[in-house]
């Protein structure tokens, strides 16, 4: 069965859709909160276990945040028998699509994403202003670059939560 990968830009959804995944029954899984998701050296390459809060001027340039292709690879294998979804977004994206037999990708205006990331109760990423700037401007390609990367739909995320997950279980569902 096929590994939904749901993408998109810090504070476009992902999340937020991943719990309805989950109400509804689906095996999803929030890479950020569920350990796939980490912050690593760039220069070490050493994970970082417990990252400043908030992120103090330069963090971003050293640190990144990446998935765990070893994690990735064990949810495939775990849903063979069924439809999983894996719901996040890193800087790391390219080492593991080929993991995923589809990509959906949650896009979301400026005004949307800023709006979330002040207001998001989950995580704090995105309130510190070096965290927002690169949140921004990393959604000015964003759709571009998932597309790049082959995202099989483009969902816009501003719509209202359940409508997203209903066009992502569509597109996972499809025949």
């Amino acid at each position: 069965m096929p590994l939904v990968w749901v993408t998109g830009n810090s504070g476009a959804g992902k999340s937020a859709v991943c719990a309805l995944l989950k109400d509804r029954g689906e095996l999803a899984v929030d890479a950020d909160m569920e350990g796939y998701n980490h912050w690593v050296d760039r220069t070490s390459g050493q994970v970082v276990a417990d990252p400043p809060d908030p992120v103090p001027a330069g963090w971003l340039d050293r640190f990144g945040w990446k998935t765990s292709r070893a994690r990735v690879e064990a949810l495939a294998a775990e849903a063979r028998e069924e439809v999983a979804f894996f719901c996040g977004s890193t800087e790391n994206d390219e080492e593991v699509r080929d993991l995923f037999d589809l990509v959906v990708c949650l896009v979301v205006d400026d005004d949307t994403l800023r709006d979330r990331l002040l207001s998001r109760t989950s995580n704090s990423f995105g309130k510190h202003p070096e965290e927002m700037k690169a949140a921004l401007d990393a959604n000015k390609g964003a759709e571009a670059a998932y597309r790049r990367l082959g995202a099989t739909i483009v969902v816009d995320g501003c719509r209202p939560p359940a409508e997203v997950a209903d066009a992502i279980l569509a597109a996972a569902y499809e025949d």
